[in-house]
């Protein structure tokens, strides 16, 4: 639940700096959209890594079961 309203707030946020961009010209939103994009790709690998950890980690050696 907290994963799907990360990216649907960052797709959000994206969304409107690209549309800023398209307004403006002003090349900061599309520094400030990759910026976010960087920051959810590394939440993302974040959240498969501690994923990965409880799945076949803990499990394999028996700390939860």
């Amino acid at each position: 639940m907290l994963i799907r309203l990360v990216l649907l707030l960052s797709a959000l946020f994206m969304a409107a700096a690209v549309g800023a961009y398209l307004f403006s010209r002003d090349a900061r939103y599309l520094k400030w959209a990759v910026q976010v994009a960087q920051f959810v790709v590394f939440l993302l690998l974040v959240f498969g890594v501690l994923y990965l950890l409880e799945r076949f980690g803990l499990s394999a050696w028996r700390v939860f079961k």
